[in-house]
């Protein structure tokens, strides 16, 4: 028994339960014998509940902050509840009662899986030698639905959009499966918004509610077909994808974009700007200037947690971004309207930014986003002496930490008569700049030295 081997040194006993789907039924064996053991029970109202009904015990719910009294705390039988969500909330009570020598922290679904669980479990192992902490898993919402629908999970995406704004588009277009966590303001909107927005109009949606209750609800169409009030609320949904895109790299070909008369970065140029921007998968990414987007797409396809933020004040090419956008599916894409610096004072830190088109006010874009992160990486592309001339006058003032420049000479083929000569593009200069440097597998291994 945990009560008997905690006494002896001195520790509580928390379970982390996850409890499945939200009906006494889904617990697995293991939750339930944990359950039962827990002389105190802490949770969200509807989890409580969940576990109540199992119990058979009508006890009251204790809001944070409300004392125990004599009448719920005795009895071999009895349990504490505790009504509490917020990890800080649970940790703080817990620490406040040492009497519970076995104490049950029950989560929706599986503690390993979205789960507040994960915060708690950080706070409760920061804790050194206070606590004896056991994780048990429970079913979650994606492997129910998975085997109510008779289909395999394993091959398929996973993006939650519970409570947060996440890109989605971009991992639909590429998956044959993917489930989303739906919850929370307008998420299940949201969801059907945007695939009819980017034009997915192919795909199946199925959406499953109050999952593994008598009053289960499962539904399948094409979006089209749905309506806002079958996605509302906390729900799960899976996303089929007959046709999914399969290209794997980011580099696309410059008669893909849809370009109309602005000006673009050509596609051997965007390589090596790219390269030299050393982008991370969860990149805050500045393209100044985005004319058609080009960048911004590409940048957008490297990883689907970029963010990029493209900012033009052409509102021919603010059509056209918009038109890129969506022919990429590259929803991790933000379009800001407005001239830079000005349209960059309200975004959020940046840590890579892309200068393709400054307006003649280079240092004072510099200015800006060195302001808003000292650290963050600077990408340069300079056609005219003029701008190569702001370049030097920036790196004297210090704006440009470790700068490099690179001129890049591209030639193309083209036919004429029986012959193929080659026919040179406009010298781009590449500068780069800035940037924390990243720590290489070498360099934990040998603690970053």
């Amino acid at each position: 028994m945990c009560e008997s081997r905690n006494k002896k040194d001195g520790r509580q006993k928390i379970f982390l339960v996850g409890i499945g789907m939200g009906t006494a039924e889904g617990l697995t064996g293991q939750a339930n014998e944990a359950v039962r053991r827990c002389q105190c029970l802490i949770g969200a109202k509807r989890m409580l509940q969940t576990v109540r009904e199992m119990l058979g015990e009508d006890l009251p719910c204790r809001e944070p902050g409300t004392d125990l009294d004599s009448e719920n705390s005795g009895g071999r039988n009895s349990k504490v509840f505790f009504e509490a969500h917020l990890a800080e909330d649970i940790f703080s009570y817990i620490q406040a009662h040492r009497e519970w020598r076995c104490i049950g922290v029950v989560f929706s679904g599986d503690t390993g899986f979205y789960s507040g669980a994960k915060k708690l479990e950080q706070l409760l192992s920061e804790a050194s030698g206070q606590y004896d902490m056991e994780v048990i898993p429970g079913i979650c919402s994606v492997s129910y639905l998975a085997a109510r629908l008779q289909t395999t999970w394993e091959d398929a995406s996973t993006v939650s959009l519970h409570g947060r704004e996440e890109n989605f588009i971009q991992t639909v277009s590429r998956s044959r499966k993917t489930f989303l966590l739906l919850g929370g303001k307008d998420a299940g909107s949201r969801m059907l918004r945007k695939l009819r927005e980017y034009g997915l109009d192919d795909v199946t949606v199925s959406v499953g509610s109050r999952l593994s209750c008598s009053n289960e609800k499962i539904i399948s169409g094409r979006p089209a077909e749905l309506r806002e009030e079958d996605v509302e609320g906390l729900c799960t949904a899976l996303i089929e994808n007959p046709r999914p895109e399969n290209q794997v790299e980011p580099h696309i070909r410059d008669d893909a974009f849809i370009r109309g008369k602005v000006p673009m970065t050509k596609e051997e140029v965007r390589a090596v700007s790219l390269a030299r921007l050393d982008l991370t998968g969860d990149a805050v990414v500045y393209d100044v200037g985005a004319g058609t987007g080009s960048v911004s797409v590409e940048a957008a396809r490297c990883s689907d947690r970029i963010r990029v933020y493209a900012v033009e004040k052409n509102p021919q090419a603010l059509e056209l971004l918009e038109q890129n956008r969506r022919k990429f599916y590259a929803d991790g894409i933000r379009i800001i309207e407005g001239q830079a610096p000005e349209a960059l004072s309200d975004l959020e830190p940046p840590t890579h930014v892309f200068i393709g088109g400054s307006g003649g006010r280079l240092k004072e874009i510099l200015k800006a986003v060195t302001g808003k992160n000292p650290e963050v990486r600077i990408v340069i592309n300079a056609i005219s002496m003029e701008t190569i001339k702001e370049v030097m006058d920036a790196a004297q003032e210090g704006l440009l930490p470790d700068m490099e420049i690179t001129q890049l000479c591209v030639s193309r083929a083209r036919e004429l008569g029986g012959y193929h000569m080659m026919t040179g593009l406009n010298p781009v200069y590449i500068i780069s700049a800035g940037g924390k440097e990243q720590e290489t597998d070498s360099d934990q291994d040998r603690g970053g030295i």
